[in-house]
């Protein structure tokens, strides 16, 4: 699916009146509302680099790039919209967004220390060959992560100190990470 066919999907879920399964829990549906409201905020004021938009505008072959993803993910919810806006910096690069739990479960493939973490990005040439990948999250982010669940903590507090991480970054470990792996 496209871009406009993400947004759409992860729409038509905030706007059921009986949502399927996991957001018929009322938790995983809380968080589906706050992730619409960060992807959002970062859709209309996210900033990308320079160095990015350098690096992206000098791809000189046509890639494809797959974009995997659920509308539950928090990390998504701050990564997703910053891979949509460097990707639309260059024509030659065509995004497929793919749905972790659905078919084709590409993720199988693309396990980082063997769980299905996303986001995912993988970035293929014409041939269909992988060029790079990246994810789940930016370096600085994972190491809050895997401290918080070294100390056991809970889903909340996790949920609190990731989004405090990327509010303060504002996706520049992102574009910095991209940027080395697209070069």
């Amino acid at each position: 699916m496209n871009f406009q066919a993400y947004l759409n999907y992860f729409e038509s879920i905030l706007d059921n009146p009986t949502p399927p399964a996991p957001y018929d829990n009322p938790d995983y549906f809380n968080y589906l509302k706050l992730n619409w409201s960060r992807m959002n905020r970062w859709l209309k004021h996210g900033v990308l680099s320079q160095e990015i938009k350098e690096v992206v505008a000098g791809i000189k072959k046509p890639q494809t790039w797959i974009i995997i993803t659920e509308p539950w993910c928090g990390d998504a919810a701050h990564v997703v919209p910053f891979l949509h806006m460097i990707a639309q910096q260059n024509p030659l690069i065509a995004v497929d967004y793919e749905l972790r739990d659905s078919a084709p479960f590409r993720i199988n493939e693309y396990l980082t220390k063997g769980g299905k973490s996303i986001p995912k990005l993988i970035v293929r040439n014409t041939s269909g060959e992988d060029l790079a990948t990246w994810g789940p999250r930016p370096a600085g982010c994972q190491v809050i992560y895997d401290k918080l669940k070294a100390e056991h903590a809970d889903f909340e507090t996790m949920k609190i100190e990731l989004q405090k991480w990327y509010n303060k970054n504002e996706g520049k470990e992102i574009f910095e990470e991209l940027a080395a792996l697209l070069k």
